[in-house]
Parts: C-alpha cells; sequence; structure tokens
C-alpha cells in the first residue's frame, strides 16, 4: 500500500528519486499514465494489470468507457526504476501533469501520484473542506 506525503525533485533528465518507502514494490517495474486531476498515476506492473481487467469488463457499447480507456491506455509507460531508485517520467506525461521541478508524490493507496508541488497544495486546499465535512454515507467506514 502507499501511504505519505514525499517532496522529490524533478532532474534535467525527467527522472524523478522514487521515495524510499515505494521502491520495493515497485522494483520489477512499474507503469506511469494519466491521473485525473492532471496528476500521474504510478503503479505497480502487477495492479497496473489488475486495473487493466477491470477496464477490459467494461462494455465496448459504453462510449465513456472507451473514452476513459483510450486516454488512460494512450499515455501509459512502463518503467523499471534504476538501481538508484530513479525512473523517467515520459515527455507527455511530464506535460500533461504540468510538472515542475518541485514535486509532490502521494500515496494513494493501491497506487502512487505524482503532482508537481503547487498543484498539489492548491488542490489540497480547494478540497480541505469538503475532506472535513465528509461523513459515512459518502465514504463507508468513516465515523
Amino acid at each position: 500500500m502507499f501511504l505519505g506525503t514525499h517532496s522529490p525533485r524533478l532532474d534535467e533528465k525527467g527522472r524523478i528519486i522514487l521515495p524510499a518507502k515505494f521502491r520495493e514494490e515497485l522494483a520489477e517495474g512499474l507503469v506511469l499514465t494519466r491521473g485525473q486531476e492532471r496528476c500521474i498515476y504510478v503503479f505497480s506492473q502487477s495492479e497496473f494489470e489488475n486495473v487493466h481487467e477491470k477496464m477490459r469488463q467494461s462494455p465496448l457499447s459504453s462510449r465513456q468507457a472507451r473514452d476513459y480507456s483510450r486516454v488512460f491506455l494512450s499515455g501509459a509507460s512502463d518503467e523499471v526504476p534504476d538501481k538508484q531508485g530513479r525512473v523517467t517520467i515520459p515527455a507527455v506525461l511530464r506535460t500533461y501533469a504540468g510538472l515542475g521541478r518541485e514535486l509532490t508524490v502521494i500515496g494513494a493507496g493501491s497506487r502512487a501520484e505524482i503532482w508537481d508541488a503547487k498543484a498539489w497544495e492548491d488542490y489540497l486546499q480547494e478540497k480541505e473542506n469538503a475532506f472535513s465535512e465528509t461523513d459515512e454515507k459518502t465514504l463507508p467506514g468513516i465515523d
């Protein structure tokens, strides 16, 4: 499970050093792809396969499912971290997420997310009230 908030930097070659807590899970390979809210989703290879299998179960007749699959999968890039735990973020994904040098990497349970640091700060500030007001009807298990 991916947890926490980390603040790595993007180097001049478009690489990021993965948070140490995430490296073991991602050492054998990972998939980067477009995430919602203009972030980059980071999945372990096996979790990405699970997500893809669920997507394949969507009916081909569903325009929304087709559209989502196209955007999600066309931006996907499988990567293997180097010995220092670095991974290159493809230019198309860096542009999509508006990444500058300062990044925020968050754990989001089954995936990690890479955000431009300012975009994450703005997102968090915007969503804080909704977070505070979330109740069990919206998210079961929250008391």
